[in-house]
């Protein structure tokens, strides 16, 4: 069996850097668009600063982000679109252990699994 050749450096630097400006434009489209509904909705009403509303609990999980979001709610548009932003430097390390671990780099895939690992545990909640 023959294994793929190992990514070059420039590879590497390429499909990285597409995967965050992919990343970032989708999740800024997706904002932008959300952001246009929610003005169409709601750009109009006066808001009532006195009173503190948080965001929705449908507005706090992921599960209720992708619901509302498939439900075409403004608010959910624009929440999944950050998430997107999130998620892209994540995709970007997850995407480098691989890559290093294809060339076999057993250190740069230690140090990326760090970072990887440091990046969820800050995004999952830490030591709360």
């Amino acid at each position: 069996m023959s294994w793929p050749k190992p990514w070059t450096d420039a590879q590497m630097d390429v499909a990285i850097a597409v995967i965050l400006r992919t990343g970032v434009l989708l999740a800024a489209t997706i904002v932008l668009v959300g952001g246009v509904f929610y003005l169409q909705r709601y750009g109009f009403t006066v808001p009532d600063y006195r009173v503190f509303l948080g965001e929705p609990a449908d507005l706090r999980s992921i599960p209720g982000i992708i619901s509302d979001t498939l439900a075409l709610r403004p608010r959910g548009i624009i929440q999944f679109g950050l998430l997107l932003l999130i998620a892209t430097p994540i995709v970007r390390v997850t995407f480098a252990v691989a890559a290093f671990a294809l060339q076999r780099d057993r250190v740069y895939v230690i140090v990326t699994l760090i970072v990887l690992g440091v990046l969820l545990y800050s995004l999952l909640g830490g030591a709360r």
